[in-house]
């Protein structure tokens, strides 16, 4: 193997080394291992790099060779400029999630008691109470509940971190939880059919019960518009992410289930409709 001196050095040896894996998960990879931005990883391939720099890149390219997500090898990701610690077990925070939280960030009011349904690494909470507090909402009540013991100890090391005030709960959707002004969720939303179709190292590396959501992929939605009524203030809201192509039936499931609630749509910066914000009229 050549000397591996320069930055480009390494990632000519990563290319060849994970072969298998996505070029933009190796240049993501090495450019947060040595601290570097995007750009800054494009512009800088002649930067000189240390031994001990080399070595710990090629011990994550080994990994990542293997299947192993890069956010799991670092033990973060990055969801809305914060970072959010993850480890096997937990969801990887999507961006997809950030245009969510940015869509229940404009209908904060003070004192809010907000419930983040399925909260996974806590990447939610921690930005929608950051977010919040640059808006003068300091005094939100903050929960954040889900089934997974490993995601509730996660999402704790996260509020930590963030000195984010938040109760956790063990909860199977909404059941025995209290009445809340929001609710937030990113829950379990893919077809079992659309496995086939799905990244490798999703499917080898995330918890299948973050991601799958039965047959059709509305297991979730049907539990909750049966509970959801008992968790809501009135005039209380909720906001939820889908699949791109489930809002026909979404539409069809909330006006049957939930005639007495104003319900609007949105798309993401895709322009697929990805979101839904329900709102009581009682």
């Amino acid at each position: 193997m050549a000397k591996i001196n320069t930055l480009n050095d390494l990632n000519t040896w990563a290319t060849q080394a994970a072969a298998n894996q996505r070029p933009e998960d190796i240049a993501f990879l090495l450019a947060e291992r040595l601290g570097l931005s995007p750009s800054e990883f494009q512009l800088k391939q002649e930067l000189e790099l240390s031994l001990d720099q080399v070595q710990q890149a090629q011990k994550d390219i080994k990994k990542l060779a293997r299947g192993i997500s890069p956010q799991y090898i670092l033990g973060y990701s990055w969801f809305l400029g914060y970072k959010i610690m993850v480890q096997r077990g937990v969801l990887i925070p999507r961006f997809e999630t950030e245009e969510l939280v940015e869509w229940a960030l404009q209908s904060l009011q003070a004192n809010d008691k907000i419930l983040d349904l399925g909260t996974g690494s806590g990447c939610i909470t921690v930005a929608l109470a950051k977010e919040a507090a640059k808006k003068g909402f300091t005094d939100l009540n903050l929960y954040a509940s889900d089934v997974s013991d490993v995601a509730l100890r996660t999402s704790e090391e996260n509020f930590l971190t963030y000195q984010v005030d938040a109760i956790v709960r063990k909860a199977n959707v909404l059941i025995g939880l209290e009445k809340f002004d929001k609710i937030i969720s990113n829950p379990p939303y893919i077809k079992d059919t659309e496995r086939a179709e799905m990244d490798q190292n999703v499917l080898q590396n995330e918890p299948e019960e973050a991601l799958f959501g039965g047959v059709d992929g509305l297991n979730f939605y049907r539990k909750f518009v049966q509970q959801v009524r008992e968790h809501l203030n009135s005039g209380g809201e909720f906001f939820l992410e889908y699949g791109y192509n489930q809002k026909e039936q979404l539409q069809d499931l909330f006006v049957q289930e939930l005639p007495d609630f104003t319900i609007e749509f949105k798309n993401d910066l895709a322009n697929k409709p990805r979101m839904v914000k329900g709102k009581w009229n009682n």
